[in-house]
Order: C-alpha cells, then structure tokens, then sequence
C-alpha cells in the first residue's frame, strides 16, 4: 500500500529544508523532484510506499554530521537507508522526514590481513569484502542472500546472519568496531581492531539497533581464512518432519556444520527450475548441510551425517564432489527468494526463529494455517539456528490477499514466540512486526528499551515509527536529561 502525501503545510517545508541541505551537500546531493524521490519510496518491503519529504546523499562523515545537526536543530526527522534491502521496513521513509541515503560510502578503507580485519564504509556490499580479500585466502563469514547488493551498514543495522551463521555468528559475533554519528553531529568511534572494548558493551547496543539510535559512517569487520576443505551434502526427505527431526539430531549430536539450510517442496521445485542446482524433486523437504575443517575431520563427518540422515528416513543423499557442485548447492539456496518470484505475483517474506526442537510442530502448524488462509507458503529456513524465512504466496491485484498474507505472517510470528522462540532473526522489527512487539514484551520491557532510545535521540528524530508499537515522550520515561551538545556517555571517543 502506498501511503498517503503530505499535507500542505509539511509540502511548504520542503524547499526551505532543501535550500538549506544544499548547503552542506552541494551539486547533486539533494533529491526534491518526485520521480526522482520514486526509488527510495520503499525497502524490500515493497508492499509499503512512501515518497521522503526530501532525499539527501551525502558522501563524507563530515557532511552527514552537519546534515544530522541541522535535522536535530531543526525538529526535522531523518531516516537512514543502506541499499535497501530491508524486508521489514526498516527504510520506509516518511512523508515529513529526510532520506539520508549512504549509497556513496562504498570505498573499503584498509584491509589488514595482519590483524585479520576490513575498514569499510557502510555502503559497500557484503559480498564486496569476501571479493576485496579472497585472494589471500580469506573472507566474511555472514552471507545473507541479498549479500550482492545489501550493504554492510545495514548489516550492523538489521545484525543480519546467513545461511553459514550456524557456525561462524551473525553480524555482531564478526564485527569489531564502528564510526557512527549521534543525532546532535558528534562522531564517536566504538570498538577498533580488537575483539573485544572495556566499559559498557554500546557496540553489541548499536548492533541490530535498525538506525534508532544512530549512523554509522565507517565499520570494522573482522575476516577469516577460508577452511582447508568444504563439502555439501544434499538430504532428501518424506516429510517436512522428518527432515525437521533431522537438524535437531544433527546438533544434538555434538556436530556443528558450517551451515546448514532446508527448504520444503514448493521452494525446491523453484529453485531448481531457477538455477538448475541438480535438487531432488520428489521429495518433501530438502537439507543442505556443509561440513568444514581440515579434510579427514571433514569426511569423518560426512559418515556421521549420513548415517543420522538415514535413521530419520533420508531418501535422497548426495555429496558434493568439488568446489563448483558445492557452489551449485548453495545457489539453489541463495535464489530461492527470487525463484519463488517466479512462481507468485507477490510474495511476503518473513522472519522468525524458533528453538531447532520445535521445528516439526511449527512446520505442521503453517501447513495448517496455509489452508486456513487460502495461501501457499514455500519454506526456507536457517535451519540450524532455527532461523524461519517462510514466503507467503499472494495476488495484491487480488481483493483483501494481501491483507489474508499480513495477518497469515503475523500467526506464524505469534507461533514463533509462543514456542519460545523470537519475532525475528535478522531481518528486524521495523514497521513489519512493531504491532506484534507485545506478543514478545511487556510494558515494562518496551518502556526499558525506550528508555535506551532517549538517550541517544531525545526528540525521537532518528527513523521514527519503527519498532515501538507505542512511543513515549522521554520525560514519561523518568529519562535522565541529557545536555544538548553533550554525549549519552561522556566518556566515548568522539572527533
């Protein structure tokens, strides 16, 4: 849906606000036309849209500073945009607020082979530092699908993961520090080249914080050397339960595979019509388990592997034989979003995970609730961190379907947390799940966390309408008052 213009009075606002953002980012730096504000109107969220008031593109730290300074004086909101992969809204703009896209942070800053670390700026893909230094052996481990084109601000933004997250973390168990703008302008750094900061732990804060709390103009991520050996094993099987059992026997085995993914009937079969990866199309779910390390430890596991898959009915088993049929395992997996939009007008993608026991009961009971609502659903998971990415199937050309696809998602949410699991993995609350925050937390819970935001941006400028069902004006939330000019905590580095 698209949301609606602004009224008059804010449309009165914008070439004052433009005129004056020219000041600090000049040439072409400011957007006012309306075709040319059409592109940032949504995320990957598209079902949501929303034209910025104005965007602005600055290309220096320095320049985003004095753009948030203006903002915060101003009483003007700001929302942050990577590449805009967000598939929770996490970008959408807002009719009164400024777009502060970092699409010209794209350079990567140093590479430190020494200290096994990347200096980037935020625009710079993921798969851009894997490519900056594979040829010396090494790589970033988390890679979501989108890792071509997301950004790795917006990984820190969203703490995104991967399909080899099981064993190497997400966002935050790889990044080592952070050059990030509050919404007065000052710029203070976090973390640096160690593993590991004194004091409060404000970079694990700002990881995952969805740019409430700030923007980040620089990251460090830390890099590892690729494993001796890889190898993939695709498992067939049944049923989706059986395969389900599988992954919990698998971890409960003491095994850790580099990753490991599963996907049901309706996403193999696009998948391999998309990439032709060579998956089994007789079966109902689908494992793809990789295993890493020196090479005897690596066939050593193979053995175990298979050998749980057949005492849970594998009836399908293959193991890549080289780098390029590992690869082509993975690019199934990696196109399955886009092979599904292959399949359906429009799909819905969530997020949710779950604990890796409950996997067959959650699996069940979306199969019960896709017949419920009338909709198809194809599953892909992380499966060995309980990681769900179910992609609800509908037609928005269609009366009320996409409406039937946003409260089928929000049932699946709410099974989520009422097997103990979480609303999201890594794509984020954004404006996706803020209504479904009180199905995880309290208000008390809701107001601490609020409380967090207020120390960071007292005025509630900075990516305002995201994640909260319920704001509250910091003076409600007992918030200690802090300066204008003066930092949350004062002991930060700053510039």
């Amino acid at each position: 849906m698209r949301m609606p213009e602004p009224d008059r009075d804010v449309l009165a606002r914008r070439a004052q606000i433009a005129e004056d953002l020219r000041r600090i980012v000049p040439g072409e730096g400011v957007i006012v036309d309306a075709d040319e504000r059409r592109p940032y109107e949504s995320d990957g969220l598209t079902a949501y849209r929303q034209s910025p008031l104005v965007v602005v593109l600055p290309s220096t730290t320095e320049q985003v500073s004095q753009v948030l300074r203006y903002c915060h004086e101003n009483g003007v909101k700001v929302v942050p945009r990577g590449s805009g992969t967000s598939l929770s809204g996490g970008a959408l703009p807002l009719a009164d607020g400024v777009l502060l896209g970092l699409g010209k942070f794209n350079r990567i800053l140093e590479i430190d082979f020494e200290n096994r670390c990347v200096v980037a700026q935020p625009g710079v893909t993921n798969l851009g530092i894997t490519n900056a230094v594979q040829h010396e052996g090494f790589y970033y481990a988390p890679d979501p699908s989108s890792q071509i084109a997301c950004s790795i601000g917006g990984n820190v933004a969203e703490n995104s993961g991967g399909v080899h997250c099981l064993k190497y973390g997400l966002t935050t168990n790889n990044l080592l520090g952070l050059e990030m703008v509050l919404v007065t302008g000052e710029v203070i750094r976090l973390g640096g080249k160690h593993l590991d900061a004194e004091g409060y732990d404000l970079l694990g804060l700002m990881t995952g914080s969805e740019g409430l709390l700030g923007v980040v103009t620089e990251v460090t991520v830390r890099i590892l050397k690729k494993p001796e050996t890889a190898r993939a094993l695709l498992l067939g099987f049944p049923t989706n339960e059986s395969a389900g059992d599988c992954v919990a026997a698998i971890i409960a085995a003491g095994i850790i595979p580099g990753g490991m993914e599963m996907m049901d009937r309706p996403a193999i079969h696009a998948a391999e019509a998309f990439v032709h990866a060579g998956y089994p199309l007789d079966v109902e779910g689908l494992l793809i388990v990789e295993l890493d390390g020196p090479q005897v430890e690596v066939d050593h596991l193979i053995e175990r592997v298979e050998a749980i898959a057949d005492a849970h009915g594998a009836v399908a088993k293959q193991v890549s034989q080289s780098e390029e049929e590992r690869q082509k395992f993975w690019a199934g997996r990696k196109a399955a979003f886009p092979a599904v939009g292959r399949i359906s007008p429009d799909y819905y993608c969530m997020d949710g995970t779950i604990p890796r026991s409950q996997l067959p009961l959650v699996l069940k009971r979306m199969g019960e609730m896709s017949a419920h609502y009338g909709l198809g659903v194809a599953n892909v998971f992380h499966a060995g961190d309980g990681n769900l990415h179910p992609l609800i199937l509908y037609d928005a050309n269609k009366p009320d379907e996409l409406e039937k696809a946003e409260a089928f998602g929000a049932d699946i949410l709410k099974l989520c947390v009422a097997v103990g699991g979480v609303l999201t993995g890594e794509h984020g609350v954004g404006v996706e799940k803020r209504d479904l925050m009180h199905e995880m937390f309290d208000e008390i819970d809701l107001k601490q966390q609020q409380r967090i935001k207020c120390a960071f941006d007292a005025g509630g400028l900075l990516n305002p309408g995201k994640m909260f069902p319920q704001l509250h004006r910091c003076a409600e939330l007992g918030r200690l008052h802090v300066h204008h000019g003066q930092l949350p905590f004062p002991d930060l580095p700053r510039f």
